[in-house]
């Protein structure tokens, strides 16, 4: 059972609100830190192990920042996460270049900051050869296809989703690359998103330990580092139950063990990229209960909207909600919980039982410290939210502003004059 608690009290969130107007996201570094410390801790067994944390996940550099400084790296996928990265002091091989449909400046820029490149289709040899020229050291991203059954909405089923190489392809771009000279090799796969069955991790281990295996017999090729990609989930739901990390560490020691030492192929260094893990449990969305409606549903209008969560929209995600200072009221009143844009789905909960909401209540939602504001948009005009950091000794720090009327119009040909009136009356 998750129990589901806020890292600040109701007359903290007020002083913070006072300073910094809702809607925003705000980040627990004390949780992240921890959260950090327990996955390294489950993998301290092995052989230089290492996080390459996924950009994607949460696109600040202070996170980034936070994260190098618990020695994670980062799992980039385009030119603005390698950017990122790159203003956090993650550079050369503390990046992983992972990417698909890749335009030739991104892996030029992968080259520039000496970054690992793993590449996701075999066509992609010649493609970077070409554009930037081969790397000292060669991954490539391997897919399953229907070897493997487990898949779902996120990441697509193996033999449905685009990403990797056919086993096929594998040991044939592997040759190519050898017969280049490249002479250090590692692998990655990522078939899995937001799982908490943690024996997947384990299976997802062997499927490649074994294949790494065969690569040794069939090519002569020693791999250096096996990426087994991200995936592990968090307990969205109150009645959820987290990944025993230690559970899934020791499970892969001894497929290691089994299989990789006997074998002449240690030591082979384990990787991981999660994201959601390492920082989703520990944001939250803060929003002002602007309005209520009663037609044929009962509905609770939030400032915030999908512009700044959209996984329940998108994946029908569920999401905590803590209506702030009635915590421990009775859950009788059922509503469904909704932005302002002009989509049926912009919904954060439907038919929620919740205590009796009032305009001008505070709302959290739970859960949103990965693909929270990394996913937002600007649909129907909206702005994107600030994003806040509360540190550990209790401070609260701005780390992205809250955008403006003149950012959106910004990319527009339209008089200064008028985008700074616009700005300012969007202040009044």
């Amino acid at each position: 059972m998750a129990k589901k608690e806020l890292p600040f009290t109701q007359s903290q969130l007020t002083e913070i609100i006072r300073r910094y107007p809702t809607p925003f996201h705000i980040y627990d570094e004390a949780g992240i830190r921890r959260n950090v410390r327990k996955l390294l801790a489950a993998f301290a067994w092995a052989p230089a192990f290492k996080e390459y944390f996924a950009v994607k996940a949460t696109p600040n550099p202070s996170i980034l920042r936070i994260l190098r400084e618990e020695g994670l790296g980062a799992d980039c996928s385009s030119m603005a996460e390698l950017v990122l990265a790159e203003m956090a002091g993650i550079v050369g091989e503390e990046i992983m270049f992972t990417s698909n449909n890749t335009p030739a400046e991104e892996y030029r820029k992968a080259r520039e900051l000496g970054a690992i490149i793993n590449l996701d289709d075999i066509s992609h040899i010649d493609y970077l050869e070409k554009h930037a020229g081969i790397p000292e050291i060669i991954s490539f991203r391997y897919n399953p296809g229907p070897l493997l059954k487990n898949g779902n909405a996120i990441i697509g089923y193996p033999e449905e989703a685009k990403y990797g190489l056919t086993k096929a392809q594998i040991f044939e771009a592997y040759r190519i690359m050898r017969d280049k000279g490249v002479k250090r090799f590692g692998i990655h796969t990522m078939v899995i998103s937001n799982e908490l069955n943690p024996d997947c991790f384990i299976a997802t281990a062997n499927m490649m330990f074994d294949l790494i295996i065969e690569i040794k017999e069939k090519l002569g090729i020693a791999m250096e580092f096996v990426n087994f990609g991200g995936g592990i989930g968090i307990p969205y739901r109150p009645e959820d139950e987290p990944v025993d990390l230690n559970y899934v560490g020791q499970g892969i020691r001894q497929a290691y063990e089994a299989k990789i030492v006997p074998n002449g192929l240690h030591p082979l260094r384990l990787a991981m990229e999660c994201g959601r893990l390492i920082t989703g449990p520990y944001g939250y969305l803060v929003s002002t209960v602007l309005h209520k409606k009663e037609i044929y549903k009962n509905y609770v209008g939030l400032d915030a909207c999908m512009a700044n969560l959209m996984r329940p929209a998108l994946y029908g995600a569920y999401h905590h909600i803590t209506v702030v200072g009635k915590e421990h009221l009775p859950l009788d009143h059922v509503y469904d919980v909704t932005g302002s844009l002009c989509e049926n789905n912009d919904k954060f909960a439907i038919n929620r039982p919740l205590p009796a909401i009032d305009i001008g209540d505070i709302v959290v939602i739970h859960d949103t410290g990965a693909h929270g504001y990394a996913m937002g948009f600007n649909y129907n005009g909206k702005l994107r939210s600030a994003e806040l950091l509360l540190k550990e000794n209790g401070e609260v720090e701005l780390i992205r502003r809250a955008e403006t009327m003149a950012d959106y119009f910004a990319t527009l040909d339209v008089p200064a004059n008028k985008l700074m009136l616009a700005a300012a009356t969007s202040k009044e």
